[in-house]
């Protein structure tokens, strides 16, 4: 099942208390002050995973808590510091506080900390001066922060396959890839994107997304533009897939760049390549005229090699689309680098 929404709470854990303590030991009856500091709490962690494609462990899984830092004891002995937890998510996750994008994971392994544990409180050995020498003061740990998101996952993909429903993308992604999207002659089968990886040739390869079905008036939500419509955003390469037996193919691939331009207009200066699909309906007819750049059939597999090849070429050159990310909110490293409340 693919989920590409979620809500998330995660609490960092509380920071140990330090404690008031006096060495006592024999022959040393007014021993100084020995009470250590408590152990800071677990933070929690968010990790961008590509072998993740979907946010549904979040459903079942809503909210995650860190572990407490311990109290400090005698001898200035410190606690033991919480452990942290590590949340993996599929690259291409972002993290909101209501409509504030907080981060977004969009390259493997890259490591966010959604909510800082507290920092362990000061045992009195801590307060001792030249002028107090018996302090009796420790102070509690800090509160672990406590914090809500709303995750989106935007698929990060180098090939995207654009049409309206029953275009024919489900069944060419099950050709050029091992993705096995459903498929039926009837529209609306996709109901969520898939991903497939395509191998041009020996040791390469890139990534093929087939985005369900675009309909007239998709960017202003009708249908399900707007669950769609994001996945396209982080597409190196478009593929326009026009169905050959429809009565107003060119009014369809309009439709289509009207779409994606009211939704996004840089979407339309992507590489792209306008195929026409079903070519084996045809029946022995010639392939009609237009502006399509070359003519397949997913279930004869004609053209569909050549396709591959154009579309390897230009992922030579296509750039990566700019991703927007929030500024930092706490550091990336670990949490022994944060410095101590005073």
């Amino acid at each position: 099942m693919f989920l590409d929404k979620a809500r998330l709470k995660v609490k960092a854990g509380d920071g140990g208390s330090g404690v008031v303590s006096f060495r006592r030991e024999a022959f040393i009856p007014k021993g100084g002050p020995d009470g250590g500091n408590g152990g800071k709490g677990g933070s929690v962690y968010a990790v961008a995973d590509p072998q993740l494609h979907t946010l549904l462990d979040f459903k079942f899984r809503p909210k995650f808590e860190a572990e407490a830092g311990q109290p400090g004891g005698g001898s200035r002995s410190s606690g033991r510091s919480g452990k942290d937890i590590i949340i993996k998510v599929p690259i291409g996750t972002r993290f909101f506080e209501g409509d504030r994008l907080i981060v977004d994971l969009n390259e493997a392994g890259q490591k966010y900390c959604i909510a800082k544990g507290g920092n362990g409180g000061r045992g009195n050995a801590a307060f001792a001066t030249p002028s107090n020498r018996t302090p009796r003061k420790c102070t509690p740990g800090g509160y672990g922060e406590e914090w809500e998101y709303s995750l989106e996952l935007k698929l990060m993909a180098d090939v995207g396959l654009v049409g309206l429903p029953n275009a024919g993308k489900s069944t060419l992604l099950s050709v050029l890839t091992a993705a096995r999207p459903k498929v039926a002659p009837y529209p609306f089968t996709t109901l969520h994107p898939n991903l497939g990886i395509v191998r041009p040739m020996e040791y390469t390869a890139f990534v093929m997304a087939d985005i369900p079905g675009l309909i007239e008036g998709a960017s202003e939500g009708k249908g399900l533009g707007y669950e769609f419509l994001r996945h396209i955003e982080r597409t190196r390469v478009l593929v326009y897939l026009i169905d050959c037996t429809s009565e107003s193919k060119l009014e369809d691939l309009e439709v289509l760049k009207k779409e994606l331009e009211r939704w996004n207009p840089d979407l339309l200066k992507r590489p792209s390549i306008t195929v026409l699909s079903k070519v084996d309906l045809l029946e022995g007819e010639p392939i009609p005229e237009g502006p399509w750049t070359m003519a397949i059939s997913s279930a004869a597999q004609t053209g569909t090699e050549e396709l591959i090849q154009r579309l390897w070429v230009l992922l030579q050159e296509a750039p990566y689309p700019e991703i927007f990310r929030a500024p930092e909110k706490v550091p990336l490293d670990s949490k022994d680098d944060w410095e101590e409340d005073e």
